[in-house]
C-alpha cells in the first residue's frame, strides 16, 4: 500500500509543480469553446464593414431600442454606433489576443467584463432568464460563472510558454 502511495505521490506531484499546464489547458479549453462563438457573434454585427454596424448588432446590443426603430440602423445615434463599434472590435481583438498569447492577462480580464455586459444585455434587453446557482438546473448563470472561471484562471496564470507574452518576456 505504501508503495502505491508513493506513487500517487511521486506522479501527481510532477504534474502539479508543471506550471505551464494549468494556462495552456485554460487557454486551449477557450479555443476548443468559446474561439468561434465570439468570431461569429462579431461577423453577425458588421454589414460588410467593420464600421457598418448591421441591424442584427442593433437588434443584439439594444434589442428595446431596435424594435422601436423597426431594426432601422440608420435611426442609431451616435451612442448606440460607438458601442455597437467598441463591442464587435473587442469581439474580433479579444479572443485573437488570447489565442495567441499577447496580453494574456490583460485581455482575459477584458474577457470577464465582456461576459458581464454581456449577460446584462442578455437578462434585461432580451429577457433571458438569469437563473441561479446551485439549484441543480442549468441557466445563463451557470454557463456565465464557468466562462469568468475560466477567463480568470487565465488572468491569474498567464499565457503559459505557448504564447506571444512568453516570447516577449511579458509573462
Amino acid at each position: 500500500m505504501k508503495s502505491l502511495i508513493s506513487l500517487h505521490n511521486q506522479t501527481f506531484s510532477k504534474v502539479a509543480n508543471a506550471e505551464w499546464i494549468v494556462p495552456t489547458l485554460a487557454r486551449l479549453v477557450f479555443v476548443a469553446v468559446l474561439l468561434m462563438y465570439y468570431w461569429n457573434s462579431a461577423t453577425l454585427k458588421i454589414d460588410g464593414s467593420i464600421f457598418t454596424p448591421s441591424a442584427g448588432a442593433f437588434g443584439q446590443i439594444f434589442p428595446k431600442a431596435a424594435e422601436a426603430a423597426l431594426y432601422d440602423v440608420s435611426q442609431m445615434n451616435i451612442l448606440q454606433r460607438l458601442v455597437i463599434f467598441l463591442g464587435t472590435v473587442a469581439e474580433f481583438v479579444l479572443p485573437l489576443l488570447l489565442l495567441v498569447g499577447l496580453l494574456t492577462r490583460l485581455s482575459a480580464l477584458a474577457m470577464i467584463g465582456f461576459v458581464m455586459v454581456q449577460t446584462l444585455v442578455d437578462v434585461t434587453g432580451h429577457g433571458v432568464k438569469l437563473g441561479v446557482l446551485f439549484d441543480n438546473t442549468q441557466t445563463l448563470i451557470d454557463e456565465r460563472t464557468l466562462w469568468v472561471f475560466l477567463f480568470a484562471i487565465i488572468a491569474l496564470k498567464g499565457a503559459g510558454p505557448l504564447s506571444l507574452d512568453r516570447l516577449l518576456r511579458l509573462s
